[in-house]
């Protein structure tokens, strides 16, 4: 038999995904797959032929979006023309909403008994939950990289949605330290990791705060070994940014240096984000610092739906892990609450006792891979009456 997938992946960290699908779906289909779509380098190198170049589209923000609206149309258009043409048995669209989902409203008006598949959850949870409902008309089934996001869904009337597993955990042997290592994290001087987030309006509003915040924990606990995983395409601002700092800085490149750090340090200041699961499934005890516009913060005041925004904090129900926003990230702040965790006490141990936790939370049954879950799901996708 001969079945044959679309996929739809918008930017590079749906491309990943998208790579690892590709390579699933082939190792547990009995049957003949032809896999087509739209991707980047990681899913043509799973054997992709791409419609066409994924940065035609992986645009972010509402004024680079207007600025490129007729191409986006385009290329919208293009894809939907050529799900249509293919008539595939299922239609999986990944990540990257604001292009999938409008290639899976107009497929699904024309191929309406298509399987639509959606493969990461928007944050339905946290902000516009009416999205969720929304969501109902074109898609059949939620692939959740959260393990609280199908109660989520089910709560707020979405589709059907399952938890298939993060990334990440199929990162783990990266991120756990070895005994070595281990021992490096208890050595002085300790070892703080500073992460100021991935967009240049985070590092410009952060790197700032963070460096005065680690002076603050040095001349409180004496001297500290700082590493800093710099983005590659903001190198020369963080660089530049660091100047400024009163504590020397080793400013690191690459995932496995960044990771490598992860294993050895003592505790972390981070910026909100994906980053501060990195650290939690690494055992990094952690300070959570973030800073937006004053206009963002009046816009996620009236939308933002939850009371934490650290991802591991929401994986295990509890404000475990510190955080402190606009008016409250402050460097005495951060310094008062990170001095702790690197000298140790109560505060560390109640930190790593909830990192602990986090493993139970995340893990599949039987230790199953996240691309092979989702990967049974697409296999299985019927369209939901």
């Amino acid at each position: 038999m001969h079945r044959k997938i679309w996929l739809v992946a918008g930017e590079d960290s749906g491309d990943q995904l998208g790579a690892k699908l590709m390579r699933a779906l082939r190792d547990l289909s009995p049957d003949t797959l032809t896999l087509q779509g739209v991707g980047g380098e990681a899913m043509i190198a799973e054997g992709l032929t791409s419609l066409f170049s994924i940065d035609d589209v992986a645009v972010m923000g509402y004024l680079p979006v207007l600025y490129r609206l007729r191409s986006l149309l385009r290329r919208i258009r293009e894809t939907v023309d050529a799900v249509v043409a293919s008539r595939p048995d299922v239609l999986v669209i990944i990540d990257s909403p604001g292009f999938t989902h409008a290639v899976a409203t107009r497929v699904r008006k024309r191929l309406p008994d298509l399987p639509i598949v959606d493969y990461v959850s928007p944050s339905v949870w946290a902000w516009r939950p009416w999205r969720a409902k929304g969501m109902r008309p074109f898609i059949d089934h939620v692939l959740a990289l959260l393990p609280f996001e199908p109660a989520a869904h089910e709560r707020l009337g979405g589709p059907a949605c399952t938890y298939v597993g993060h990334p990440l955990i199929e990162r783990l042997d990266a991120l756990r330290p070895n005994l070595e290592e281990q021992r490096a994290r208890a050595a002085d001087p300790p070892l703080i990791i500073v992460l100021p987030g991935s967009r240049r309006s985070e590092i410009e509003r952060l790197m700032p705060v963070f460096g005065q915040a680690l002076a603050r924990v040095a001349a409180r606990i004496g001297r500290i070994d700082v590493a800093l995983p710099a983005v590659t395409r903001h190198r020369a601002l963080i660089e530049r940014l660091v100047l400024a700092w009163d504590v020397p800085v080793r400013i690191v490149h690459g995932e496995a240096a960044k990771h490598a750090a992860f294993r050895r340090a003592r505790a972390a200041l981070a910026a909100s984000g994906t980053v501060t699961l990195e650290l939690a499934l690494a055992g990094v005890p952690m300070v959570v610092g973030y800073k937006v516009s004053r206009a963002e913060e009046v816009i996620a005041r009236r939308l933002i739906q939850v009371p934490t925004i650290v991802l591991p904090n929401l994986i295990l129900a509890e404000n475990a892990m510190p955080e402190f926003v606009q008016a409250e990230c402050t460097p005495q702040r951060l310094a008062d609450t990170l001095s702790p965790l690197v000298t140790g006490g109560a505060e560390r141990v109640k930190q790593l006792d909830a990192l602990a936790r986090i493993d139970d939370r995340m893990s599949l049954p039987g230790g199953d891979e996240p691309s092979r879950a989702a990967a049974r799901i697409v296999l299985g996708a019927r369209r939901a009456v």
